[in-house]
Order: C-alpha cells, then sequence, then structure tokens
C-alpha cells in the first residue's frame, strides 16, 4: 500500500478544498503550484523528454537516486507546469514499484477533469503515463543489477 503517497494526495486534497470549487481560485492557485517548481536544467529541455500528447511543451525527467526515482520537468505554460508539479509532489522520491501501483485517486477528488478541459486532461494522462513509463525502465533496471 501506498501510504505515503496518499498522505501526500489527501494534502493536496485539504488544499485544493478550502478553494471551494472556486475555478478562477483553483486555476490560479495551480499556476502558482508552477511558479514554485524548481527550473529543468537547459540538458534535460530536449526533444526527447518532451510529453508527448500535451498540448503544451512539457519535459519531464526522471533519474535514479538509490532505488528511488527523483523526477524534474518543465513546460512552457503556467498552468501545465502547475499540474506536473503535482504530480512529482505525489510521485517524486519513490520506489518504481510505489509509482507503478499508485492509485492517482486527488485528480478526481479535486475536479480536476471539470477545472482544466479534456485538452489538458489528456495531457495530464500522458504525463501519468510517461512517469509510470519511467518507473518501469528503472524498475528493470534494477532487476537486472539484482
Amino acid at each position: 500500500m501506498n501510504t505515503e503517497i496518499n498522505q501526500v494526495q489527501d494534502q493536496i486534497i485539504e488544499e485544493f478544498a478550502l478553494l471551494a470549487g472556486d475555478r478562477e481560485s483553483t486555476i490560479f492557485y495551480i499556476m502558482e503550484l508552477g511558479q514554485q517548481l524548481a527550473p529543468l536544467a537547459d540538458e534535460f529541455m530536449t526533444d526527447a523528454n518532451l510529453i508527448k500528447g500535451c498540448q503544451s511543451k512539457v519535459w519531464l525527467n526522471a533519474e535514479l537516486e538509490g532505488d528511488r526515482i527523483v523526477f524534474s520537468a518543465d513546460s512552457n505554460t503556467d498552468i501545465t507546469k502547475g499540474l506536473v508539479s503535482l504530480l512529482i509532489r505525489v510521485l517524486s522520491g519513490r520506489k518504481a514499484e510505489e509509482i507503478l501501483s499508485a492509485d492517482l485517486y486527488f485528480i478526481d477528488r479535486i475536479g480536476m477533469g471539470g477545472i482544466i478541459g479534456s485538452q489538458r486532461s489528456n495531457g495530464l494522462t500522458a504525463m501519468i503515463k510517461q512517469m509510470k513509463l519511467y518507473a518501469l525502465a528503472y524498475k528493470t533496471k534494477l532487476a537486472g543489477q539484482a
């Protein structure tokens, strides 16, 4: 069970609950979260790190630190940068198995679909898929080293 991942998701749900479903405030808050995301090093802003399926440009990098995967990302739009920052907050610093088995329920609980629209929802799904692909690749790599 992903207790730590669920604790972070519950914190996010509480933060968004304070906005009481106000769409404008929620979008502003997501944009603020994006501004707090550490800038991605230029060396990682490559076509290879671009997430396919996002309307905006989103670069996602994953590195293995011990047995944990650390994600970093950037985007050319504030909302998308905010969305990826939420995913990083939940999934970064976790073991591959935790990422692969994570049920990202916070997205539905904070009503993200109604806030960001279908195009960005597709992009969010693409970001999650890419993070899980990285986790699968690192899981395979670690298994090969065992």
